[in-house]
């Protein structure tokens, strides 16, 4: 995707061929910084602090840890500890454990002299699988909307949290379907959920649309329920941090919401994703580590003063604790489908068995 004219992704190699450079996405939408990470504790205090956001790029980032974690220490000490201190800095979305064992099964059998080199090669084809798989779903996805516009009006489309090219490497899951359409000249308005308390929608989603000139309106999280009894959403499209073996999807806090007012309305619901945020391990959503992230989240709140500079502030009584969930499980019961690399399938077991039967049947 572009910024300012200039093709980005958002994580890549720096020319010594070591260093990783990634957008800081804390700053966005009023600053476009990037950050350099040059050693284990670099990426996972990005991954822990949310300069990264988003499974697929977590995952990616997570891969390229291991990476500088075996510039650092090599030895089979050496990965086991950079996994350990990957996969402890955020518990919810499980790409990035894929990300970890996938880099640790390649190199446990490699002498440690030979590590460095392969973990960086490893990194590199996980982004680009991320990149082709998110391609494809745009794909998949788009002639899903294709279909769904009758001709005349925009089709309103209705999505929560980001899940654009900022949470993957490049296009994104939930709306890497939104930019394809878009380019294939389907009319599209996207209703943007705010997505407290992080923001993610009005800071990342909103900034993405606008700079691919699509066209969209903010929202608050509350609203979206009110616009489907409107008969104003065609449709609701979000992304996933993981799903389940049955189809059950975890994604950003409020999904859950959204689905059953779509549910209630008769507005088909899809979550989008690649294989590498499918957890054939999972049986059920119910057995998802929900990530409870610090009160301050809830009770402060950041954005750009009048005189240009941003500042946070504080929301509520000095007083009052906060609680802070950051993800809840939509049943596969309200999903309309799944929408994957490979295809659309139902949101259910067999469903997914029949785009990934290699993968399949583990869950206990």
């Amino acid at each position: 995707m572009k910024v300012d004219g200039r093709p980005y992704r958002t994580i890549w190699p720096a020319d010594d061929g070591r260093t990783v450079v990634v957008i800081d996405q804390r700053l966005l939408p009023h600053r476009f910084e990037t950050i350099e990470l040059r050693s284990l504790a670099d990426a996972e205090v990005a991954i822990r602090d949310m300069a990264v956001r988003g499974a697929p790029l977590i995952g990616a980032t997570a891969a390229y840890g291991m990476a500088l974690g075996m510039v650092e220490d090599s030895s089979d000490e050496g990965l086991a500890r950079a996994g350990e201190v990957l996969i402890a800095s955020r518990p919810t979305a499980v790409n990035l454990a894929w990300a970890v064992r996938t880099v640790q099964q390649i190199l446990r059998p490699l002498a440690p002299a030979e590590r460095v080199e392969r973990a960086y090669a490893e990194a590199s084809r996980i982004a680009e699988d991320d990149v082709e798989s998110c391609a494809a779903i745009g794909r998949h996805g788009a002639d899903i909307l294709e279909k769904l516009w009758k001709g005349g009006e925009p089709l309103q489309v209705l999505t929560h949290c980001n899940a654009g090219w900022l949470a993957t490497v490049d296009w994104g899951t939930a709306l890497s379907p939104i930019y394809a359409a878009h380019e294939r000249g389907v009319p599209i308005h996207v209703w943007v959920d705010e997505t407290r308390p992080r923001n993610q929608g009005a800071a990342l989603t909103a900034w993405e649309l606008a700079s691919h000139g699509v066209p969209h309106t903010l929202i608050v999280d509350n609203a979206g329920g009110h616009l489907m009894r409107q008969g104003r959403v065609d449709a609701c499209i979000v992304g996933s941090d993981r799903v389940a073996a049955n189809g059950d999807v975890c994604n950003k806090i409020g999904t859950y919401l959204k689905a059953l007012a779509a549910h209630d309305n008769g507005v088909p619901f899809y979550a989008a994703m690649p294989h590498s945020t499918i957890d054939f391990d999972l049986a059920h959503g119910d057995l998802i580590p929900i990530e409870e992230r610090e009160a301050r989240e809830v009770t402060h709140i950041s954005g750009r003063a009048a005189d240009g500079t941003v500042t946070e502030v504080l929301l509520a009584p000095e007083a009052t604790p906060g609680a802070n969930f950051a993800f809840d499980v939509t049943p596969a019961r309200l999903v309309t489908a799944l929408i994957t690399e490979r295809g659309v399938c139902e949101a259910s077991a067999e469903g997914l068995a029949g785009l990934y039967p290699e993968r399949a049947g583990k869950a206990a």
